[in-house]
């Protein structure tokens, strides 16, 4: 028996014990029986017992569980409303810091502060398979239509909570390929989020083959789920479109004969973890994990979509997208090439320039990846011409590289000074934006560029 199901065991019998206490026989624990949800979360904060808590945890969990939406959405209002700070004992300590600046005061100030609900999600966390309940408790509340006030501050702490119980010092990093027991390979089909797995034949071409390489973060408390997996192809060089790495008939090589490692799809798993970073502990590990076991490997680079991309360009210049509305646009190549000329500059101005109002790269992909210290490497033209990536971004693809060297130079760059490194090229091709060019034609060299983008994409009202 493994340590964690053994763990699970004994949580159960421990829950098992403390049930048979509180809701059968006695007439104290007939009131525990009929007690209304609220009333149980309130037992459960007051509770002093070890087994009598996790029954009472068990209990609210599983009573969440039986509750349709609408029962769910006012238990989640419930955990808002009622089990919010203690009003007086923090106005009370707010007035004995006032007078008091000692130690002592600011952690009573602290204590009191403290919303009542997160000692009782803490609490709710003990009962079996508590975790796994508390995340999906989470996802529902993500999924709420719900933005008041209540609903930030509630989410506030489930994000702190999990931030502390995912921490990286709890997550192991296992291997996921052929031999992989198939019900975790089914979570792998699901969860994949970037390039849709067809079915079974599909995913042993991803893991099956000497070349390819697939790892995932999982939690000790959430056995068999994973949180994070990150799917890696071994290359000779740095592929420029998704099909160089998924086509079926590809010819494949000797993981030692690699010289290159492309991250080609992150996904995370848990919708209830949403906002909790796992993938930049992924990547690094992966890489430390790949250089020792293929010391041949000189590159670390992501083959990435720009989820946000056609998005903004359809806000920054709405009137030049004619062309693009085409859906046969990428197969006449006259109308490609005057799109790519185009298009080019105007995503590196989208990755370089562009900044959301708190200063970020615009793109969550990119914010992840520059973020963790990579550098924009390359720009990608119909990188990927499947349905959804032409509709995210018009077919465009990312390389962002790890070189290890730099990744740390390349994060305080961003974070400090709002610097996004980035190589030459790209770098020239934001320097064809700024100047108005369109791939180096001199005559449109001096026109306005949004008149470039008129002409070259047929665009302008009619």
């Amino acid at each position: 028996m493994s340590e964690a199901s053994f763990f699970t065991d004994m949580l159960q019998s421990i829950t098992d014990r403390g049930r048979q206490l509180l809701f059968s026989g006695s007439r104290a624990t007939q009131v525990a029986a009929k007690a209304d949800l609220q009333t149980l979360c309130e037992m459960l904060l007051s509770s002093r017992g070890e087994a009598s808590g996790m029954a009472l945890a068990a209990e609210i969990l599983d009573r969440w569980g039986a509750l349709e939406s609408e029962g769910a959405q006012a238990f989640l209002d419930m955990l808002h409303e009622k089990f919010g700070p203690d009003t007086a004992r923090l106005d009370q300590a707010i007035e004995n810091y006032r007078t008091d600046k000692s130690s002592a005061a600011v952690i009573a100030l602290h204590q009191a502060a403290e919303p009542r609900r997160q000692e009782l999600l803490r609490r709710l966390n003990h009962a079996p398979n508590g975790t796994a309940k508390l995340v999906r408790m989470r996802e529902q509340l993500l999924a709420s239509k719900d933005q008041s006030e209540g609903y930030h501050a509630l989410d506030a702490d489930f994000t702190h909570l999990f931030g502390s119980w995912f921490n990286r010092g709890f997550l192991t990093l296992r291997p996921i390929d052929w031999s992989t027991p198939a019900y975790i390979l089914e979570k792998i089909i699901k969860y994949e989020a970037v390039h849709e797995i067809a079915g079974w034949e599909e995913l042993r071409r991803r893991l099956a083959p000497a070349d390819r390489r697939c790892f995932a973060f999982f939690h000790p408390r959430l056995v068999d789920e994973p949180l994070v997996f990150v799917e890696v192809a071994l290359t000779r060089s740095v592929p420029s479109a998704i099909g160089d790495v998924l086509v079926e008939g590809r010819e494949q090589i000797n993981a030692d004969e690699a010289t290159t490692a492309v991250f080609y799809s992150i996904s995370n798993c848990q919708d209830g973890l949403r906002g909790i970073s796992f993938g930049n502990f992924l990547i690094k590990q992966v890489v430390e994990d790949l250089r020792r076991d293929l010391p041949g490997l000189k590159n670390f680079v992501t083959l990435s979509p720009v989820p946000g991309f056609a998005r903004w360009l359809a806000k920054a210049r709405p009137e030049t997208l004619t062309a693009l509305d085409d859906p046969n646009w990428p197969d006449n190549e006259k109308t490609a090439a005057e799109v790519e000329r185009v298009l080019l500059p105007l995503a590196a101005r989208y990755f370089l320039t562009e900044r959301t109002p708190e200063g970020r790269p615009v793109d969550p992909v990119a914010r992840f990846h520059l973020g963790n210290g990579a550098r924009l490497e390359r720009l990608n033209f119909l990188g990927d011409r499947s349905t959804k990536a032409m509709q995210q971004a018009h077919g465009l693809m990312v390389n962002y590289l790890y070189k290890l060297d730099d990744i740390v130079a390349n994060h305080e760059a961003l974070a400090q000074r709002g610097e996004v490194i980035a190589s030459p090229a790209v770098k020239s091709l934001l320097n064809q934006n700024d100047e108005g060019r369109s791939g180096g034609n001199a005559q449109q060299g001096s026109r306005p560029f949004a008149n470039i983008m008129n002409s070259t994409l047929g665009g302008g009202r009619k």
